[in-house]
């Protein structure tokens, strides 16, 4: 997930996340778009679950698999693990076309019409009586809550008295995972819950045994930004490729929200709703 949703996602390692920190790059020179590709080339993390991983179990490998199969192209994956400097050293290097997984309004990307529509959720055991859907929430004060440093609802937990487990956002994923670390130390009791990006909550949470509860903040009234709208980003400069995508994403709408389904991503409507999986997220027509 890239932009502000990775503060969410830790790039989302998410992202809902290390988008967010503002990758380092300049748009390369101008080059004249492809009129006709044989590959969909993908830059992606190998180790990134639930978006990416070498062995395609990511909901956006298979989002990929969906899409060469779409077009008749032969998908090729470029790995490198997204860190600062990811899209300077993939996507403008020109040796990947499209990242499949890229917060709205990411600025060293041409943004695709959004595919789906996500919030920061509170992670905690099924027989936990702590329920809240706001960061404002008077239940939070004391509590031990786990949060990705750096992400948006860092300020508002500490501002309603919560204690803070951190864990770190900017990390090779090749070595450390702290979103799965954080849901695990909610399963072993170590913290009383965890608020992270919907997607990365859904894909752990329902990982555990036995499996956790999932709370979409839906109803925060903080100044804290938790719903994002992802989409696909690839170079500037290239209209056709992007109208491509998104005619792609306009057919197969339902398509990409079975697959979001199958990984437990919490999906919100244009007005910020939660909706079903398998119902469309509302396009890109509005913030």
């Amino acid at each position: 997930m890239w932009g502000n949703a990775q503060r969410c996602g830790f790039l989302l390692l998410g992202f809902l996340a290390v988008w967010l920190v503002g990758l380092s790059g300049k748009v390369s020179a101008d080059v004249p778009e492809l009129t006709e590709r044989n590959q969909l080339r993908v830059c992606a993390d190998g180790n990134n679950l639930p978006f990416t991983n070498e062995q395609g179990e990511g909901f956006e490998n298979r989002i990929a698999e969906l899409m060469a199969e779409d077009l008749d192209l032969e998908l090729r994956y470029v790995w490198a693990p997204q860190v600062m400097g990811f899209v300077r050293n993939t996507l403008q290097l020109r040796v990947c076309d499209v990242i499949i997984g890229v917060v709205a309004g990411y600025g060293f990307v041409q943004n695709t019409s959004d595919y789906y529509r996500s919030v920061y959720s509170l992670v905690v055991p099924q027989d936990s009586p702590f329920e809240v859907t706001s960061l404002d929430d008077a239940a939070l004060q004391g509590r031990h809550i786990g949060v990705v440093s750096e992400t948006p609802p860092l300020v508002a937990l500490r501002r309603a008295g919560a204690r803070i487990e951190g864990y770190v956002l900017q990390t090779d994923t090749r070595v450390r995972t702290p979103a799965r670390n954080a849901v695990e130390d909610v399963a072993s009791g170590v913290t009383e819950g965890a608020v992270l990006w919907g997607p990365i909550a859904g894909y752990f949470a329902a990982r555990q045994d036995p499996p956790l509860k999932v709370i979409p903040l839906v109803d925060d009234s903080t100044d804290a930004r938790l719903t994002y709208r992802i989409t696909m980003g690839v170079r500037q400069g290239e209209p056709h490729w992007k109208d491509t995508i998104n005619d792609f994403i306009d057919r197969r709408q339902d398509d990409i929200n079975a697959i979001l389904a199958d990984y437990s991503v919490p999906l919100l409507d244009r007005h910020g709703q939660l909706i079903l999986p398998a119902t469309s997220p509302g396009g890109s027509d509005d913030d």
